[in-house]
């Protein structure tokens, strides 16, 4: 019998690291939480100090009489949870739901699952630190007091099943409120004019109108517009000033949790929940020819510390692979403003040595993706900047002033290995000096219309919680997840959308429960939660000071709430029974469901109008219409019309051959063109 016992919380983990412990050591899995609250109940003794009532996890009866038994035979037990503090409460119920009472118990925890890091563990055992334990059990008992007070207003007043939480219903709030910006906003015209000049043989360089009789270009419509161009004929384009600079580049940060999913969405678009499945795949370990080895250190992380160790390593890998230019002369002067645990470090690779070409073989696809993408990050952040020369041409014509930017990369410095958004640099012209007269080979007016506030897309969100202080990394990716999975948030092209439901239940939460979603007071309690952590705060003050003030405003929600009747009868006859059919919110959004339910089942597909007749039969609309897989089309209305387009119809046929015309493009750039792909009429600059 193995004289020690290793209790981890994933069964991924345990044969690699029973491989770098020997036999001396047993290592079994808790799979995750042993204890938690009931779920039947609010489980939080209100009456009685805010005691909170654990029970053991159903299902997890026989797992932990295992575990007793391995326990009671094992000379040291050592609870090596993930490093985090949820890690240290799942540390502490095993302590108490294992019965370790009077027994020799160690906890160890490691920031990667290496050989070197599992052994350091062992070498250097602590005591559980109730600190960690007691900030995880106020977040614990403040999420099911919200949860559990809020929910139940909510089925009354709505239907079953919606559900309200501390940091899930901020994030509702910001998608709602971005909404009500973009509803609300009204676009202005205004104008920019680009020149394009040349000095003799010189190759022709564009410069833009930058400033008006010294101040600031502002031109608000056409006749301006046209007014400064016939002006600007009378005189000269002579260059007043020539400047050339050197523009740094700074390196860039390695990944916490939050810039990981930001850049897992922008450059692979995965979501959130798919990112995270993956890294941790890749921390648990992967198997690399005969040996499972985990590739990533701990991927629950908002520190941007990285160890010593492995600043050496990467010291050493970048010297001898790209040269001792490439490395970093200071590394981690930047930091981030917003307080951060610093429980361990930034994700990076274990071994900086495995390249992701020399691992893609044991990798699917989508790990090599995400590994690549943390190799390529950790690296590029050991390296030095990013060089460039910029130059800076003004051009005067009477009161006008034009600019001309342009630069140069003289060095690459991380983005050898970190390139995502850098544009190529563009040559200057050549031998423009100060006091020389340009020739104009073309001047421009552009009409431009201010731009609405983006919609948030999962990255986009998260970066807004993150600057906020919301939520902490391992509550990012299942707060997006609930909010689609209660029909708050539906996603369409990446873009998070507020549904109906979503702006109801977020209405009645900023109306009774301005608090709850309050950015900066769910960011306050976060920084509570902070200071519990660092054993400032005594953890049931948090509670007791929160409480009383929450219920009270339960007691009066309950009263002042009207029921609310999100039932919107149509003219669609139920097929059943004829009566006319209600749009019902399921769990793939809406649908028609008929109002007799349930003496009678009829349900049919919901459709969006989108404003258009049908362009093919004229008597329907053209509605939004989505495939099995959820890939959004067009179609018609009417069933005996076969109309079905991919790109938005305008409602107008092709003046050539009498096709469709749809829409082309991105927003910034979009075209009529015709839906048959033997016409060209419109398609003459379609890529």
């Amino acid at each position: 019998m193995a004289g020690n016992l290793v209790i981890v919380e994933s069964a991924a983990k345990v044969n690699t690291i029973s491989k770098f412990l020997g036999k001396t050591y047993k290592v079994e899995a808790s799979i995750g939480h042993v204890r938690d609250l009931p779920k039947s109940q609010l489980g939080v003794d209100v009456e009685n100090d805010y005691e909170p009532k654990y029970i053991t996890i159903r299902g997890k009866g026989d797992l932990l009489q295992k575990l007793r038994k391995d326990a009671k035979n094992a000379t040291c037990i050592y609870l090596a949870t993930d490093p985090d503090r949820e890690g240290e409460a799942i540390s502490w119920h095993l302590y108490y739901a294992l019965r370790l009472e009077g027994k020799t118990v160690k906890r160890i925890t490691f920031n990667e699952i290496t050989q070197d890091a599992v052994k350091n563990a062992i070498k250097n055992p602590r005591d559980i630190n109730l600190d960690l334990v007691n900030s995880q059990q106020a977040r614990r008992v403040l999420d099911r007091l919200v949860g559990y007070k809020i929910s139940p207003i909510l089925w009354k007043k709505l239907r079953k099943g919606l559900s309200a939480g501390r940091v899930q219903s901020v994030t509702l709030r910001l998608i709602c409120d971005r909404e009500k910006e973009i509803r609300e906003f009204i676009e202005e015209e205004y104008w920019s004019i680009d020149a394009l000049f040349r000095l003799g043989k010189v190759k022709s360089f564009e410069a833009k109108l930058d400033k008006i009789d010294g101040q600031k270009a502002k031109i608000q419509n056409s006749e301006q517009a046209l007014n400064i161009i016939e002006e600007c004929s009378k005189n000269n384009y002579t260059v007043i000033e020539c400047k050339e600079n050197e523009r740094i580049k700074n390196t860039v940060l390695p990944f916490t949790t939050s810039t990981l999913q930001q850049e897992a969405s922008k450059h692979l678009g995965f979501s959130t929940q798919k990112t995270m499945n993956i890294a941790q795949q890749l921390y648990e370990g992967v198997k690399v020819r005969k040996n499972t080895l985990g590739i990533v250190s701990y991927i629950r992380t908002d520190s941007i510390r990285i160890s010593e160790s492995a600043r050496l390593m990467a010291k050493e890998y970048i010297q001898k692979n790209y040269g001792e230019e490439y490395l970093a002369k200071e590394v981690g002067k930047k930091t981030k403003t917003v307080k951060t645990q610093d429980a361990h470090e930034a994700i990076r690779p274990t071994h900086i040595e495995l390249t992701p070409m020399e691992l893609k073989e044991y990798l699917s696809k989508d790990q090599y993706r995400l590994y690549n993408l943390i190799w390529n990050r950790f690296t590029a952040s050991q390296m030095s900047n990013a060089k460039f020369d910029s130059y800076s041409i003004k051009i005067k014509n009477s009161i006008y002033i034009f600019k001309a930017t342009y630069s140069i990369q003289k060095f690459d410095g991380y983005l050898k290995v970190y390139n995502m958004d850098e544009k190529k640099g563009v040559i200057k012209p050549i031998n423009v000096k100060e006091g020389e007269i340009l020739e104009l080979l073309n001047i421009t007016p552009n009409q431009h219309f201010t731009q609405a506030p983006a919609r948030f897309s999962e990255a986009t969100i998260i970066k807004a919680l993150e600057e906020n202080g919301v939520g902490r990394p391992s509550t990012y990716a299942p707060t997006i997840t609930t909010l689609l999975s209660r029909s708050y948030v539906t996603k369409e092209a990446k873009i998070l959308y507020p549904t109906d439901l979503g702006e109801i239940v977020n209405k009645i939460m900023v109306n009774y429960f301005n608090e709850i979603v309050n950015v900066e007071f769910t960011a306050q309690l976060e920084n509570v939660l902070d200071e519990i952590a660092d054993g400032n705060v005594e953890w049931k003050e948090i509670i007791k000071a929160f409480y009383p003030n929450f219920n009270k405003t339960v007691q009066k929600a309950e009263t002042e709430i009207e029921n609310i009747d999100i039932t919107e009868v149509t003219e669609v006859k139920c097929d059943l029974c004829g009566t006319n059919m209600v749009v019902k919110y399921g769990k793939y959004g809406k649908f028609l469901g008929c109002p007799n339910f349930p003496d009678c089942y009829g349900t049919k597909p919901w459709f969006q109008e989108i404003g258009i007749n049908c362009p093919v039969c004229s008597t329907g609309q053209v509605i939004l219409k989505k495939t099995k897989k959820g890939r959004i089309y067009y179609g018609c209305s009417e069933e005996a019309c076969d109309f079905m387009s991919w790109q938005k119809p305008t409602g107008e046929k092709c003046p050539n051959c009498s096709d469709v015309l749809i829409e082309k493009g991105s927003s910034k750039n979009k075209k009529t063109v015709c839906r048959n792909s033997q016409c060209n009429y419109g398609k003459e600059s379609i890529t």
